[in-house]
């Protein structure tokens, strides 16, 4: 690891505020967690290069969900960065706080599945972030017709001028990692994605880490 990987790994670790949770998701793995109000959700790409699928929903009301048209409309722009809130129909889940480096490879691309691997690079039976949505949503008493267009976090699918779009290499970093504020009580899935078929993980999904925080009030109040 060179020093400004190193560097990037530190600033990862710094977090103003009280850690509630700090855990890794292994290479191919789901997580899911409730984010409180205010707290605000990290998560680190670890060695660099890794997807990570995100979904979101009100956690007391999973039919209020993440909506990526909407998130779209609102904003009138198709990428995710620094400022952006990610809509449901009625209102605000999360608002996306920080990135850290400032290279943005946050998209709208949606998840992939087992069908859609068949489809695309003619191989049956492999994993994928569908059933990683379906486990994981499962544990919350969710089923598949809860899984909707998804975040892309860390991925890289650039929009050509003539609307041609497609995965590219990763360009994320070890140490890279995003934030969102939950504006609400919100349940945060993922997806650490295991493809191989494309170059989002640079061909070796890797871990992630996941880590939820509150920051501290002025006067320790």
């Amino acid at each position: 690891m060179d020093r400004a990987e190193q560097t990037d790994m530190d600033d990862a670790d710094r977090v103003d505020g009280a850690v509630i949770r700090d855990e890794i998701v292994p290479a191919g793995s789901p997580g899911g967690h409730v984010v409180r109000h205010g707290e605000i959700l990290r998560l680190i790409d670890l060695e660099g290069q890794q997807a990570v699928d995100f979904l979101c929903f009100d956690a007391a009301d999973s039919a209020d969900r993440y909506n990526a048209t909407n998130t779209i409309k609102v904003q009138g722009n198709i990428y995710i960065g620094t400022g952006t809130v990610l809509y449901s129909d009625p209102a605000p889940l999360c608002s996306r706080s920080s990135l850290i480096p400032a290279a943005d490879t946050t998209r709208f691309y949606g998840c992939c599945s087992e069908a859609n691997n068949f489809l695309r690079y003619g191989v049956r039976d492999t994993p994928s972030c569908y059933a990683n949505f379906r486990k994981i949503l499962a544990r919350f008493g969710l089923g598949e017709e809860s899984i909707v267009g998804n975040v892309n976090f860390f991925m890289s699918v650039p929009v050509l001028p003539d609307g041609a779009a497609g995965v590219a290499d990763g360009v994320s970093q070890p140490g890279s990692c995003v934030e969102l504020r939950a504006e609400r009580d919100v349940l945060a899935v993922l997806s650490n994605c295991p493809q191989t078929h494309n170059p989002c993980n640079g061909y070796n999904p890797t871990p992630i880490r996941v880590m939820i925080y509150r920051v501290e009030a002025a006067g320790g109040v």
